[in-house]
């Protein structure tokens, strides 16, 4: 779906770019042929020095000063208008990692899709917590990098029309950066309060749960799978292989692993699970790369992914 967002900036200065560069094309091929015709050897038998000329020296020194000095100017009111965000804007924290998107909402839900109202400024303090990452919502012409460390960019924008636009990554990030792939949906506002009245009574422990003690844990395991622990990003839960081994079926068969390059046995336990979170270089599943960063996960979390790992037979 597309939106206007910051089209109405960014639109006209790209079509004016364009627009100059194609001139310029047809204006310097056309050149270059005349001057092949006009100055071919069978016309000049003779080649004859060309000397200066003040005029020309001029217009084709002032002419690309004024047009790069347009473009540059009007990239620059769209960009100053981008680093202001609306002092009534709903914030969120973007957190991104290899390779999923993770939303903080001032709630403290969380959500590996983001979820805003529409026709309302939408702030995001993004934050990386390994590599340099991009954040590139192109129905809104708004992109911003996404770097690690104590640098947190601000990027905003606003959704016009409810509905589902498309995020992508920007920026190179490693193996499967072009699966590093989420959406906005935007709601009406009054759809999106409800949403968000129900959520915060999820993240706040409100909300009344059934289940055994077991059944509980592996639940919130799965939440936890699909968005703080970015998990989806590498582990399969189909059997399918992507860069990690897939969950399903994983517990309690037994693998090959690499540790300190020496391969052996192991039976996918509680414990292998828990030390393959914790510290996730110690012991690499076979014919995987190593490339899982520990995630931030505290031990009840961790606890509780285990937990739905089991039931993935």
């Amino acid at each position: 779906m597309e939106s206007t967002g910051f089209a109405t900036q960014v639109d006209p200065v790209f079509i004016f770019v364009t627009a100059v560069s194609v001139l310029f094309i047809i204006g310097i091929t056309g050149t270059m042929l005349y001057f092949l015709f006009r100055y071919n050897q069978k016309r000049n038998k003779v080649a004859k020095d060309i000397h200066g000329h003040a005029g020309l020296e001029v217009i084709w020194t002032l002419v690309p000063l004024v047009i790069v000095t347009v473009m540059f100017y009007f990239g620059w009111v769209g960009f100053k208008k981008m680093l202001n965000p609306p002092a009534n804007s709903f914030e969120v924290k973007a957190t991104a990692r290899m390779w999923s998107w993770l939303f903080q909402y001032q709630n403290g839900f969380q959500t590996d899709t983001l979820y805003v109202p529409a026709q309302k400024p939408i702030e995001l303090t993004l934050n990386s917590v390994d590599v340099i990452h991009s954040l590139y919502i192109p129905a809104f012409r708004v992109k911003k990098d996404v770097v690690p460390g104590k640098l947190k960019n601000k990027l905003w924008f606003i959704a016009d029309e409810p509905g589902s636009y498309d995020i992508f990554c920007a920026e190179y990030c490693g193996q499967r950066h072009s699966y590093m792939l989420t959406k906005v949906v935007a709601m009406p506002q009054n759809e999106f309060n409800n949403w968000y009245a129900s959520v915060a009574e999820e993240s706040q422990g409100e909300k009344t749960e059934t289940g055994s003690t077991e059944e509980l844990a592996a639940q919130r395991g799965s939440m936890i799978v699909k968005t703080k622990g970015g998990c989806l990003a590498c582990h399969a839960l189909d059997g399918s292989r992507l860069v990690g081994p897939s969950f399903k079926g994983i517990f309690g068969k037994e693998v090959t692993v690499l540790a300190e390059g020496v391969e052996k046995q192991v039976i996918v336990d509680e414990k292998y699970l828990r030390k393959s979170i914790t510290t996730p270089a110690a012991e690499i599943v076979k014919d995987y790369p190593n490339l899982m960063p520990p995630p931030p996960l505290n031990e009840q979390e961790i606890e509780e992914v285990i937990a739905y790992i089991k039931t993935l037979q």
